[in-house]
């Protein structure tokens, strides 16, 4: 593990915290401010502990973990404030940005869809997967 990340977690470790809130994320970032973004986040899926909704952001690794984590940005959407609202926003067009420049040396076309269908609305977000989940089991290219 590069020295960096080692780091971190240690930091992490020395604050006994179970959950990484947006609190205690920010207070991370302010104690390691030249580790590079890609850096905390692999450190924080590392660590095992419990992360905030837009702590953790939107994992596109698996479908199971995409689907978690853009129905536990729904639920903050749903509950926020325009300016928070803009941010989760954000984060899931940055996300589609990423599914799309990797789509050019993989097809991801299930997780584009996904994606897109969270940004056009959503608060149906939830409804929407289950119904795909459900239409797409008995395919053969089975998400």
């Amino acid at each position: 593990m590069p020295r960096r990340r080692a780091e971190i977690l240690a930091w992490l470790r020395s604050r006994g915290a179970s959950r990484v809130d947006e609190a205690l994320a920010a207070e991370l970032r302010g104690a390691f401010p030249d580790a590079s973004d890609s850096t905390i986040r692999r450190a924080l899926l590392e660590s095992g502990l419990e992360l905030d909704p837009l702590v953790e952001g939107v994992r596109q690794d698996t479908l199971d973990h995409l689907e978690r984590t853009l129905l536990a940005l729904a639920r903050e959407y749903e509950r926020s404030a325009a300016e928070r609202r803009a941010r989760i926003r954000q984060m899931v067009l940055t996300a589609r940005e990423h599914a799309r420049l990797a789509s050019r040396r993989k097809p991801k076309d299930e997780e584009l869809l996904w994606l897109r269908t969270w940004l056009e609305n959503p608060l149906v977000f939830e409804t929407w997967v289950k119904l795909r989940r459900r239409a797409c089991s008995g395919r053969a290219d089975a998400v």
